[in-house]
C-alpha cells in the first residue's frame, strides 16, 4: 500500500468513518484507552483519525494526536473544540514513518487500528520505539491475519485489494513484534469473535 492510496482512501472514508469502521473498531479503542488511563504523563496517538477516542482519555493525561489525512484531522479538531477536550494538547498532520518528535518524547503511545493501513509498518514501529521513553508502553489494537477457517480464506482473497479497501487484510502480528527495543507484555483477543487483538509492548531500558 502506498501513501497516496492511503490519502485517497481516507479522504473517501472520512465523511462516513465514525458510523462504519469507527463503529466496528469501538471495542478495541475502549480497551486501549482504559489501559492508558491507568497511567499518566504524555500520550501520542498514532493515526488519531476523526478523534473518536479523544473524549475518553482521562483529564490528567496530555494527549497528542497525529494523522496523515487532513480530512480526518479536520473532524478531530472539530470534536476537540465541540467537546472542549482540554487534555488534547496538539493534533498534527504527519507521516507516521517520519515522526517529527525528538527521541524519548512520550510516556505512552497508542496505535489503534492503524498499523495495517500504513505503508511500511515496520518503519512506523521503528519510529514509535524511537519517540517512546525507556520503560514506556506501546498499546495496540489491531486486526491480524488468520491462517485458518472462513475468515482466513476471505482475508487472503481480499489482500490484493489493499489500496482500495484502505487496509491490509493479511497483516501479520510478527510485523509489529520485530523491534528489539520493545518487549511484549500482554496479548489478548478482543470481542466480537476475537477479530481484533490487544497488545501491550514495553520499551526496554
Amino acid at each position: 500500500m502506498d501513501i497516496k492510496a492511503v490519502e485517497t482512501s481516507y479522504a473517501r472514508w472520512a465523511p462516513i468513518y465514525d458510523k462504519t469502521f469507527g463503529a466496528l473498531t469501538s471495542g478495541g479503542r475502549r480497551h486501549v484507552v482504559a489501559h492508558i488511563n491507568k497511567g499518566g504523563g504524555s500520550v501520542l496517538e498514532v493515526g488519531v483519525g476523526t478523534g473518536l477516542s479523544l473524549p475518553h482519555y482521562a483529564p490528567h493525561l496530555s494527549v497528542t494526536g497525529i494523522d496523515f489525512s487532513d480530512e480526518m484531522l479536520a473532524k478531530a479538531r472539530q470534536r476537540v473544540t465541540r467537546e472542549r477536550l482540554k487534555h488534547v494538547t496538539d493534533l498534527r498532520q504527519m507521516d507516521a514513518r517520519n515522526l517529527d518528535f525528538p527521541d524519548a518524547s512520550f510516556d505512552t503511545i497508542a496505535a489503534m487500528h492503524v498499523l495495517s493501513v500504513v505503508p511500511e509498518p515496520e518503519r512506523v514501529m521503528e519510529e514509535i520505539a524511537r519517540v517512546l521513553k525507556p520503560g514506556g508502553q506501546v498499546v495496540i489494537a489491531n486486526h491480524f491475519m488468520r491462517t485458518t477457517g472462513v475468515l482466513g480464506f476471505l482475508e487472503k482473497v481480499s489482500a490484493p485489494f489493499a489500496n482500495t479497501l484502505g487496509w491490509h487484510s493479511d497483516f501479520e502480528m510478527e510485523t509489529v513484534l520485530q523491534q528489539d527495543a520493545l518487549q511484549l507484555e500482554d496479548e489478548r483477543a478482543l470481542p466480537p469473535m476475537g477479530m481484533m487483538t490487544f497488545l501491550v509492548l514495553r520499551k526496554r531500558g
